[in-house]
C-alpha cells in the first residue's frame, strides 16, 4: 500500500466491493461531512480505481460538492482488496453488523481456504468458533487441504500422520539417531517426536489411536501409508498393536519412565501407568505434584518461552522411581563412568538451585517496600 496521497477526481473512481450488506448509511455520511477535512484519505485499488476502504468519506465528498478527493493506492489482488476492506471497516468506522462480518467471513474462506480460523477471525472480527461453524456449514466443496495459514503467516499442517509415520521409519530403521535430526528430517516438532519414539517402545503405533482412521490411506486397513510396501518400516511401524520393533527393542531394552507433564494427573492419589502399578514412594509422588504444578502454572502454559521451559525440564526429570528402574541395566564394568556422569549431573542442577535462590532474593530485595495504609483522614 502507498503511504503517499494522491489527488484524484471523484467521478473516476469505482463503488467499493463493500462487505456492507445494507449498503450506504446516510447518517454516517452527514455525520463524516461535517467533520470532512480531518479524515484520512481513501484507499483506492490502483489498478481499476475501485474503492478498498472509504465509500462513506467519499459519499460525503459527494455531499459536499467537491470534485476530486485524496486518495493511497493499494496494489493487490481483488481478492486482497476485499481482505483488506473488511479488516479496515473492522478497524474503524461505522462497525461492520454481525451479519456482515458472517458474511464476510464465509466469502474469505472460499477465496482462501488455507487460512486458519483464528485468521480469518482476527480480519473479520469475529470468534475463531464462529469461523469454523461457516467453515463446516459451507455448501461449496472447497478442495480439502491439510495445510492452515496461521496469524504468522506460515504453514501449519492439520494431520501429522505421515510425518509420524516417516518419523517411525527412521527411528526403527536408525534407532541410534537423535530425536533433533528427526525433527529436521520429517519437520515434527520434537514433543512429537519424542511422543512417537515412546510409541513405539511400548509396542504401540506411531499414530494416536483419535488419528488413526484420518491418517489411513484409502484402500488399506491398517493405515500404512500408501505406497509403503508390507515389510517395509513405516508399514510396520504403522501396523496394529504388537510386539515392540526390534531395533528400537535392542538399543533401549528398557523402557523410560512415562512423560510427566503429559501423563501426570491433577491427583497423584490415581495415577496411571507404571509408576501407579509399581508405587511411587514419597519422595517421587511430592516431585510429580510439584512438576505438575508447573504444568499447570498459566504464567509458563501461556508464553512460548514457559512452554520451552516445561518441554525442557520434561526432558531432564528423573524421579528415584525411574531411575531404580535403569540400575540393573548398567554392567558392572560401567559402573564407574555412570556414576561420574550421574555426579556431574546432580552438581549442575545444584549449580542451578543456587542461582534460581540468588534470583529470587534479588527479587525480594528489589521488590518496593509495602507500607500500611493510614487510618488518617484528611
Amino acid at each position: 500500500m502507498s503511504h503517499r496521497a494522491f489527488e484524484v477526481r471523484i467521478d473516476s473512481l469505482l463503488a467499493a466491493d463493500s462487505p456492507r450488506l445494507d449498503g450506504m448509511n446516510e447518517q454516517h455520511v452527514r455525520r463524516l461531512a461535517e467533520m470532512f477535512p480531518a479524515l484520512p484519505p481513501v484507499l483506492v485499488h490502483r489498478t481499476t480505481l475501485r474503492v478498498v476502504d472509504g465509500m462513506h468519506r467519499l459519499a460525503a465528498a459527494r455531499a459536499l460538492g467537491l470534485r476530486s478527493i485524496e486518495v493511497r493506492y493499494f496494489d493487490g489482488t481483488p481478492e486482497e482488496g476485499f481482505l483488506r476492506s473488511v479488516s479496515a471497516n473492522v478497524a474503524h468506522g461505522l462497525p461492520l453488523t454481525v451479519a456482515d462480518r458472517k458474511a464476510a467471513a464465509a466469502r474469505i474462506l472460499r477465496s482462501y481456504p488455507e487460512l486458519s480460523d483464528r485468521a480469518v477471525a482476527a480480519n473479520v472480527g469475529v470468534d475463531p468458533k464462529t469461523v469454523a461453524a461457516i467453515r463446516r456449514g459451507s455448501t461449496e466443496e472447497n478442495p480439502r487441504s491439510n495445510l492452515r495459514v496461521g496469524m504468522d503467516g506460515r504453514a501449519h499442517p492439520l494431520d501429522r500422520t505421515a510425518e509420524r509415520l516417516r518419523a517411525a521409519e527412521l527411528m526403527t530403521r536408525r534407532p541410534d539417531l537423535p530425536l533433533r535430526a528427526i525433527v529436521k528430517e520429517t519437520g515434527i516438532s520434537l514433543g512429537t517426536a519424542h511422543d512417537v519414539r515412546q510409541r513405539l517402545l511400548r509396542g504401540e503405533e506411531p499414530i494416536p489411536r483419535g488419528r488413526r482412521a484420518a491418517g489411513s490411506a484409502p484402500g488399506s486397513a491398517t493405515g500404512s501409508p500408501a505406497g509403503s510396501p508390507a515389510g517395509s518400516p513405516a508399514a510396520s511401524a504403522a501396523a496394529p498393536l504388537g510386539p515392540r520393533p526390534p531395533a528400537v527393542a535392542a538399543a533401549r531394552p528398557a523402557p523410560p519412565p512415562p512423560d510427566p507433564v503429559r501423563a501426570h494427573p491433577p491427583d497423584p492419589a490415581r495415577a496411571q501407568g507404571p509408576y501407579a502399578a509399581q508405587g511411587l514412594s514419597g519422595r517421587s509422588r511430592a516431585s510429580l505434584e510439584a512438576l505438575g504444578r508447573l504444568v499447570r502454572d498459566p504464567s509458563l502454559r501461556h508464553s512460548e518461552s514457559g512452554r520451552q521451559f516445561l518441554r525442557w525440564l520434561n526432558t531432564h526429570f528423573v524421579v528415584d522411581d525411574a531411575w531404580r528402574q535403569q540400575a540393573d541395566a548398567v554392567p558392572p564394568h560401567c559402573t564407574d563412568a555412570v556414576a561420574e556422569l550421574a555426579l556431574q549431573c546432580s552438581r549442575t542442577w545444584q549449580r542451578f538451585a543456587e542461582d534460581l535462590s540468588r534470583r529470587r532474593l534479588t527479587d525480594m530485595a528489589s521488590a518496593p517496600e509495602w507500607r500500611a495504609p493510614s487510618d488518617s483522614r484528611h
